[in-house]
């Protein structure tokens, strides 16, 4: 066919752009275009010599361009859809024509993203599999505002950026385009000719899936249409996760909880009856994941994201995610993810210079880069980043019925001079460390979705001092439902890791927490962190032989769950694993053939137990009303003791606690009231591994004053023990239940 001249098409510089793979408006030229009420069609393939469109079964040829390779333009009658079949050397394809198909984002969107308020960010932008003009495809969007050219590129078009060029949205930044016959599992990139003049392949910042690492491209995921089964759970939640509530959570990282196959992590299907199974055995209220945001590098466990709508490929995808939650929620479990704000990998395919700028993180290195980790920090000032962080935060909530977030690594964003020497960070507009725009983004996250969301809860990982973490912002607090009580967790840990005869001398350590125990809505942690890097395992931190090793342990997690405060316990500790934590292997599971480490799981199953049952010990967790020392100076033996209190009208709790190896007799004890108190746990039963020395069940208080109390009791306090009191309204000539 005579080639057309280029001048009937367009400007030679707009072609030369669009052949070049630098053109930023294809749409201009590509596609259906109307003249004198003549509809002419303009098309790219470089792959084609030859090209017709066909309307109704009848072909209509396109003329080559001259001197512009791949391009074809011809007048093509009507107005029905019509099809690209192209051509060359005797092979033929037909095609949908992207370039046919008009703008799906509104006006409304468009404001959205450009306010950056688009509360859901994740349906305008990203890839959603829908129908668009009688066509059933995908539509993509990306936010890329300094970039020269955004292209969609997959197997589809053979990973070439000159062929499906987006169009650009206005002033927002946005690059979308519908691609007709694009489905679920369409794997994809976006190539980005970026402002800097380099040519960057990025996989989605709002993709719903990915390939599996160690492959960095995104993979088209249709999330709508799920069928969940959760609704009594739903309609409890927001009774559930009160302060006031027992709150008892298990730490896990899917991918070493347990394997399968000669080595394969579980999948989310598996752990959906497996672990919500044994979560719901051991009494756990919650299952806390580890990061599943998509991530490139096994060994950051998740806490690299680079794909932060999309629940990692490695165990599933998107539904199946749900099908754990699902499963969770009807065994009555809620389900907690660990959230990465904080920072971001400098992976090439994912965030960093996504545009050829430094669009989501801070272009100064002191403000921009993580000394730590080498990661990158996001710009929380700009609006657009922290609409895409606090969407996020929802769309987890919202799309997969995630009951709550535990915000990693709060610290590190609250202030500018985190973990940096002098002259390394920029102080804020006041001249101060407090980071205002990164508080500011927390903040708006922790409104937006309890506001959004009733009944979720958000968990600060702060290491701090901070003040009010867990007020609401509009008492002047960052608006977190918890947060983790780590100044508790490294002093109880830092006594409890010393030889006994020491112990004396770091009474205080045990007691401080008390000080400011109400200060904040506080989760008691032994997290992951405490079982890596060399720090050993939960038993190996504990001094003496193998039996003071499981007693002492024994007696920490009794005087833990006594303690006022949530629980969080990381997987395996609750068994007693001997070897430090592995991402690389499942927990040893073996070991509870051991007789010491199944009474070491049946202890936390039945500390949970007791927790759950007993209000004194959960209702006022976050009330300083809830709590009283009986002992708290004994330093000379290492003995503590306090009373719990709930609601009006619940039972009085009192726990006692002895950290010498030495079993003491007599030992008089005041108690807040006369009468018969059960002995409803004693880490040194027989069940548990210990020796079964105690109080045989029960004790009578008698009246007399001790230790500031109106009556007293003559214990027997077992060595390296804790022992669990609850007031029993019967008198003390009945036997107390079996």
């Amino acid at each position: 066919m005579t080639p057309i001249d280029p001048n009937e098409v367009a400007d030679s510089a707009v072609l030369a752009c669009i052949v070049e793979g630098r053109s930023d408006d294809a749409f201009s030229v590509l596609g259906p275009h109307f003249r004198d009420r003549t509809r002419h069609v303009t098309a790219f393939d470089p792959g084609a010599t030859a090209m017709a469109a066909v309307v109704a079964g009848k072909a209509h040829p396109l003329a080559p361009v001259a001197d512009y390779p791949g391009l074809f333009h011809g007048k093509v009658p009507g107005t029905q859809p019509y099809l690209l079949r192209a051509s060359r050397d005797g092979e033929e394809w037909l095609v949908e024509d992207a370039y046919r198909f008009g703008p799906v984002l509104g006006e409304l969107d468009e404001y959205l993203l450009g306010e950056g308020t688009h509360h859901q960010l994740w349906h305008a932008l990203g890839a959603h599999v829908m129908t668009h003009e009688d066509a059933r495809g995908t539509h993509f969007a990306v936010w890329a505002p300094n970039a020269r050219r955004v292209s969609l590129i997959g197997d589809f078009n053979a990973w070439d950026g000159r062929r499906h060029v987006m169009r650009r949205r206005g002033a927002t930044g946005v690059w979308e385009i519908f691609m007709p016959d694009l489905g679920e599992g369409t794997v994809y990139k976006y190539e980005i000719l970026g402002a800097d003049g380099g040519l960057y392949q990025k996989a989605d910042p709002v993709g719903f899936g990915a390939q599996h690492p160690p492959a960095t491209a995104s993979v088209v995921r249709d999330i709508s249409g799920y069928g969940w089964s959760d609704g009594d759970w739903m309609g409890r939640r927001a009774q559930v996760q009160r302060t006031d509530r027992p709150i008892s959570i298990y730490e896990v990282h899917l991918g070493s909880w347990r394997r399968k196959d000669g080595g394969r992590p579980i999948s989310y299907r598996e752990a959906a009856v497996e672990l919500v199974d044994y979560a719901k055995e051991m009494g756990f209220t919650h299952i806390e994941l580890l990061p599943i945001s998509e991530y490139p590098f096994d060994g950051s466990w998740g806490y690299q994201p680079v794909g932060m709508f999309a629940p990692t490929i490695r165990f599933g995808p998107p539904h199946e995610f749900r099908d754990l939650v699902d499963a969770a929620h009807r065994a009555g479990l809620g389900v907690i993810l660990d959230w990465v704000p904080g920072h971001f990998p400098s992976d090439p395919h994912g965030l960093v210079r996504f545009d050829g700028t430094a669009l989501y993180e801070h272009a100064d290195p002191r403000e921009g880069f993580h000394q730590d980790w080498n990661t990158l920090i996001y710009n929380y000032g700009r609006r657009e980043v922290m609409n895409y962080l606090t969407a996020n935060a929802l769309y987890w909530l919202r799309e997969y019925h995630v009951d709550g977030l535990r915000v990693d690594a709060v610290a590190s964003m609250l202030y500018r001079d985190y973990s940096r020497p002098e002259g390394q960070w920029v102080p804020n507009s006041d001249g101060g460390r407090e980071n205002y725009e990164a508080i500011a983004m927390l903040q708006q996250m922790n409104r937006l979705t309890y506001g959004e969301e009733p009944g979720i809860m958000t968990v600060a990982e702060e290491s701090t001092s901070y003040p009010r973490v867990s007020r609401p912002v509009h008492e002047g607090g960052l608006g977190f439902g918890f947060k983790w009580n780590m100044g508790w967790m490294n002093d109880t840990l830092d006594y409890i890791r010393r030889d006994p005869v020491h112990r004396s001398h770091h009474h205080h350590q045990m007691t401080f927490g008390l000080h400011y125990a109400f200060s904040e809505n506080f989760i008691l942690p032994i997290s992951h962190d405490e079982v890596v890097h060399g720090k050993g395992s939960m038993l190996g931190k504990m001094p003496g032989d193998e039996w003071q090793k499981f007693a002492n342990l024994r007696a920490y997690y009794g005087f833990m769950w006594g303690h006022p405060g949530k629980k969080l316990l990381f997987m395996g500790q609750e068994f007693a694993q001997s070897a430090e934590w592995n991402h690389d292997a499942q927990i040893d599971w073996a070991c509870i053939g051991n007789p010491l480490h199944r009474g070491m799981q049946l202890l936390v199953r039945d500390l949970n137990a007791i927790y759950a049952a007993t209000p004194a010990l959960y209702a006022k967790d976050c009330d300083a009303n809830g709590f009283q020392w009986v002992e708290a100076n004994d330093a000379a033996h290492s003995v503590f003791a306090w009373i719990r209190r709930g609601h009006p009208g619940d039972p009085e709790v009192v726990v006692v606690c002895n950290f010498t190896p030495v079993e003491r007799t007599g030992w008089r004890m005041g108690f807040p009231q006369p009468g018969l108190w059960r002995e409803v746990l004693n880490t040194d039963a027989e069940i548990y591994g210990g020796a079964g020395r105690g109080n045989l069940g029960r004790i009578a208080a008698q009246p007399g004053e001790s230790h500031g109390q109106p009556a007293h009791a003559e214990l027997v306090l077992p060595p390296l023990a804790t022992l669990i009191f609850i007031k029993d309204d019967r008198t003390t000539d009945q036997q107390p239940p079996a």
